[in-house]
């Protein structure tokens, strides 16, 4: 019978997560070991999340993806959903994505600790298609912003997200030229914190 307070432990603090981490997982470089390696980085994140989800009773297999032209070292690990009952798929994402937002961020937190800036880098955790959906919605929520603000220039302060989302919204607006006339950022503090989208400054504003 698979332990769910642990995972549910954790997406019920929304900040900080990583002392939770400390005191459940051994997480130091010293601990893990890279046979047969290609790329230490990513070995590392198969093994920490394999090693998480043991600790919590499942068992499953990560599948790995580097996606190409990243700018910056990053990864997908995808938990592969075979072995696992739709109660534990519920359970690994969590209320609106909590849990896998809040595994994702432990990832990035640890994984990047005391690590030299060449070992460093992104991970994102997925399951069950869950981020692909999410990117549909945020995308649909970018537009209707952007809709908004443009019909009557006021800035629009959506609904509280993750850092990870919040990231992801940022990267919408700066990468897609049909959003060139708007910009973005953030205000307020976690788990408050949210993004806002308004005109972008003209030039003589600037």
């Amino acid at each position: 019978m698979v332990d769910g307070g642990w995972l549910r432990n954790i997406a019920s603090k929304p900040n900080p997560y990583l002392p939770i981490l400390r005191s459940t997982i051994d997480y130091s470089p010293s601990t893990i070991h890279y046979p047969h390696m290609i790329d230490q980085r990513l070995d590392r994140g198969k093994q920490w999340l394999e090693q998480l989800l043991n600790l919590s009773g499942i068992a499953t297999t990560i599948d790995t993806q580097q996606p190409e032209g990243a700018i910056a070292p990053h990864y997908w690990l995808t938990i592969a959903q075979d072995s696992l009952t739709p109660a534990q798929i519920e359970l690994l994402i969590g209320s609106e994505g909590a849990t896998i937002d809040a595994i994702q961020y432990l990832a990035n937190a640890s994984l990047n600790l005391h690590q030299e800036a060449d070992l460093q880098a992104g991970y994102t955790i997925e399951l069950d298609g869950y981020r692909q959906r999410r990117a549909i919605a945020l995308k649909a929520i970018a537009d209707d912003a952007a809709t908004s603000v443009r019909a009557d220039g006021t800035e629009v302060v959506l609904q509280p997200m993750s850092s990870a989302e919040r990231r992801q919204m940022h990267t919408f607006f700066d990468s897609d030229p049909s959003y060139s006339d708007l910009s973005t950022y953030s205000r307020g503090q976690e788990p408050d914190r949210r993004l806002v989208v308004k005109l972008a400054q003209a030039p003589e504003e600037a």
